[in-house]
């Protein structure tokens, strides 16, 4: 019932390529199958302008003003990576500026929800701040907005999820997916925002005569960690201005210069920061970090990365690495449980053919924390866009979704669609193409599968979500070796719509042996006889090889280091049947 994948090499023309003579043309190759057809650095200054950005300079003279006055700044962040690294980013470099009152509040999802609601303003009453700026939220956050207002803030967004229909009534919004909003890159996450919104600050604090001999300027690069963490944790498009940006941030990690959090976090990761690449910030920092906000408080992840000492951060991530543990154990028992209810699902379909366009799950059970998770996983098990459902807390009759997507249906969009033909039904919603929230009361869910499906098939419009796996084609055997593979590296970052390149070849297994406990480390021979290589399969055992003696694969050629030394490697992401 769930066909297999189909394999597709990228089709490119080296004709539209603009890169130097003796460029390597597998190289070549490569960025122009992700659209790149000139190599320009990525440095600072090639990064977009922020003259652009609506909203920025409205934003940057309140900011200003504040800082000039010694106003009262609270930062109001969010419970993931995304919106604790722009938290953290804002009260650091704020301080910087030469601000004397900054502080932070950062909603605890099982109290007040997401965002800027009414109750987290509530809870502000008592020392009501002068001027309340948010971070990677507040764009659809009406209510929350109006009411401090009222009680006498100014208010700031920064945010980068797409607005709805209306926008709050801030002072001033900065957000580059507003509509009509003219800034290049809308892929900006909500740390890469808050960045821009900085230096146009420190630009405004410059004209008014801000910094003298006793107020130097700061150097905004030296948070370009937490910028790289923030951008690759919340698996934004690595396009070429984030891709500035993390790569300024690895450069900063690499030297030994990063934030004391962000290196206890990797050690607890056993990463090695001199070698660290994007992929450690979004599989090993990044699920630590966001342990807090899924399970009790993401101010304990914010602490971490504001902590200017080692031991300090240390002891923060102490905390969060408990926090993880707990995570792990509770998603994987709601994926046990997902998975037995998707074969019932499977089951119960007439047409033994034919998928649902989309997945909804539930159990009264579940932890709304790790219901994003979960979905994550039903998505790619079954290639279909998937919502799980957990309840909101044991007394409520609300119901927390996540919904994760697949290319070819927009999340937030499809959600938006059943609004539109179901008003009422979902009581609030928000998110990206690939991932978005909502809420829902629990009498309603039955009724909300049924309007979820009915819209899934009017956005598909008679196309099929089917799963397809693209390819960088073959790679030479010659190019099996270290070298070749630094300069893949050296061509990072890469993430989200910028993969890592993904080869093909057949190989003769000469060794194999199991590693940790479920990896299956091989020495292959390719099939025309080169060298022997090194290569690694995650999570795979030998009996799920197709042969005994030969396979054919789907791998990333990598730099692998242990113990000092360096070698090339395959990553192995695929076994094809020959």
């Amino acid at each position: 019932m769930i066909d297999p994948p189909r394999i597709r090499c990228r089709s490119v023309s080296l004709d539209d390529s603009r890169f130097p003579d003796g460029f390597h043309p597998t190289l070549q190759r490569i960025l122009l199958g992700r659209g790149v057809t000139e190599l320009k650095p990525l440095t600072l200054g090639n990064l977009h302008g922020p003259g652009l950005l609506g909203g920025i300079a409205e934003a940057a003279g309140l900011l200003a003003d504040a800082v000039c006055e010694s106003q009262d700044i609270l930062i109001a962040g969010d419970f993931d990576a995304d919106g604790a690294t722009g938290t953290a980013l804002a009260v650091l470099a704020l301080r910087d500026l030469g601000a004397s009152q900054v502080r932070f509040r950062v909603p605890n999802r099982f109290e007040f929800g997401y965002g800027l609601s009414p109750g987290l303003v509530d809870s502000l009453k008592p020392e009501i701040p002068d001027l309340l700026v948010t971070v990677d939220s507040g764009i659809a956050c009406h209510d929350g907005v109006k009411m401090a207002r009222d009680l006498g803030s100014k208010v700031i967004i920064t945010d980068h999820h797409l607005p709805g229909d209306s926008l709050p009534g801030a002072n001033a919004i900065v957000n580059p997916n507003c509509s009509e909003d003219g800034f290049p890159s809308k892929a900006l996450a909500g740390v890469g925002v808050m960045f821009y919104v900085l230096g146009a600050v420190r630009a405004q604090l410059r004209q008014r005569g801000w910094f003298s001999a006793k107020r130097n300027e700061p150097n905004l690069a030296r948070y370009l960690d937490l910028v790289a963490l923030g951008t690759v944790a919340d698996m934004v498009p690595l396009d070429f201005n984030n891709r500035i940006l993390v790569n300024g941030g690895m450069q900063r990690i690499r030297a030994g210069h990063a934030r004391a959090g962000i290196l206890s976090l990797l050690r607890a990761g056993k990463r090695d920061y001199r070698h660290v690449v994007a992929s450690d910030l979004g599989f090993t920092v990044a699920p630590r970090l966001n342990a807090a906000g899924r399970l009790e408080d993401m101010s304990i992840g914010i602490r971490c990365l504001l902590s200017e000492d080692h031991e300090e951060a240390g002891a923060w991530v102490q905390q969060l690495e408990e926090y993880n543990i707990s995570r792990r154990q509770m998603q994987a028992q709601m994926q046990d449980e997902a998975m037995r209810q998707l074969q019932e699902l499977l089951r119960n379909i007439k047409e033994k053919t034919r998928l649902p366009p989309c997945v909804c799950l539930h159990d009264t059970h579940w932890h709304q924390g790790i219901v994003g998770l979960v979905a994550s996983r039903v998505k790619d098990a079954l290639h279909r866009p998937a919502i799980v459902f957990a309840p909101e807390s044991e007394d409520s009759d609300l119901l927390k979704g996540s919904g994760r997507s697949v290319r070819g249906m927009h999340m937030r969009d499809l959600l938006a669609h059943v609004d539109s033909h179901h008003p009422g039904l979902i009581l609030h919603f928000g998110g990206h193409a690939m991932a978005a929230g909502l809420t829902l009361k629990a009498e309603d869910l039955e009724r909300f599968k049924a309007a979820l499906d009915e819209s899934a098939k009017v956005v598909l419009d008679g196309r099929q979500l089917s799963r397809e796996i693209v390819t960088d084609g073959e790679l030479a055997a010659a190019d099996l070796n270290l070298d070749f593979a630094q300069q893949i590296r050296d061509l990072g970052p890469w993430g989200q719509q910028f993969p890592e390149p993904l080869f093909e070849g057949a190989f003769e297994v000469l060794d194999q042996k199991i590693v940790g406990g479920a990896h299956l480390k091989m020495v292959l021979r390719p099939a025309d006889g080169h060298e022997p290589v090194d290569a690694i399969a995650f999570g795979t055992l030998p009996e799920e090889l197709p042969s005994k003696n030969a396979l054919r694969a789907l791998f990333h050629l990598d730099v692998n280091h242990f113990r000092g030394d360096r070698s090339c490697q395959l990553r192995i992401e695929h076994l094809v049947s020959i």
